[in-house]
């Protein structure tokens, strides 16, 4: 069974932190009404939809990707960069322990799961202000005896590598090439989103089903070209809070 993890929307979101788009307002409500769109998506590509517990205090606990990253052995638990944020895990620690045995990054190591691209048995982990080289360490020592390579990945202008590069296939990853290099990707096919579309990079892959937002269609026009099966979901108002597809679940297999 194919398990999807979200929390919802808090009402304290306008809160959030920012850190490369200014502060505007939200409407909280409207972002309610398109995340409960966004678990109807993630339940038409195939997947359980569990709610954790609701953090009304925490401004960006909707981005529940950022708490850990789940592999088919192991769960890790984030120490998330943004010191605000760093009171998310504990619930998404509790819920991930009936799945999976869990391991933490621990001080002073800091890492946000929309860092961390897994491609099969390759793990790309953008290092900058989330995420520092010793969490990416940290991440490595825990995940090397299960046959995986770790690799750290220099970003530059936005928030965290998947806001850069995300899986669009097993063998396909949609990039921005201005944010990161696609050669670090190899032997990645590296699909560049449209040039006039900077924020496009971010897709959320589950099984074969691509799911995306509505407000890049040039680029939604490059996926469709090359066969994916995409669906569309809005998610303007948590884009204010520099959130996006990824940023709002945690995918896997039970």
């Amino acid at each position: 069974m194919r398990l999807a993890l979200t929390r919802a929307v808090p009402h304290s979101l306008e809160r959030c932190e920012l850190t490369h788009l200014g502060r505007s307002p939200i409407d909280v409500a409207l972002a309610a009404r398109q995340h409960a769109a966004y678990e109807d998506a993630l339940r038409a590509a195939g997947c359980t939809v569990v709610r954790l517990p609701p953090e009304p205090t925490l401004p960006d606990s909707v981005f529940v990707e950022d708490t850990a990253v789940v592999l088919d052995e192991v769960a890790v638990v984030t120490r998330p960069g943004a010191p605000s944020r760093r009171g998310e895990t504990a619930s998404t620690a509790a819920a991930l322990g009936s799945y999976r045995r869990l391991v933490t990054i621990e001080e002073p190591g800091t890492l946000d799961g929309g860092d961390v691209l897994v491609a099969g048995k390759t793990v790309f982990v953008g290092v900058g202000a989330r995420s520092s080289a010793d969490g990416v360490r940290q991440l490595s020592r825990h995940l090397t005896p299960f046959g995986y390579d770790v690799r750290g990945v220099e970003v530059a202008g936005c928030l965290h590598l998947k806001s850069a590069a995300t899986l669009v296939s097993d063998s396909a990853v949609l990039v921005n090439p201005s944010f990161v290099d696609p050669r670090v990707f190899g032997p990645l096919e590296a699909v560049a989103v449209a040039p006039e579309e900077p924020s496009a990079a971010n897709a959320l892959l589950v099984g074969a089903v691509v799911i995306y937002s509505p407000a890049y269609p040039r680029t939604v026009e490059i996926l469709q070209r090359r066969g994916a099966e995409v669906i569309l979901v809005d998610l303007g108002e948590l884009a204010k809070a520099e959130g996006a597809l990824t940023c709002c679940s945690l995918v896997f297999d039970s």
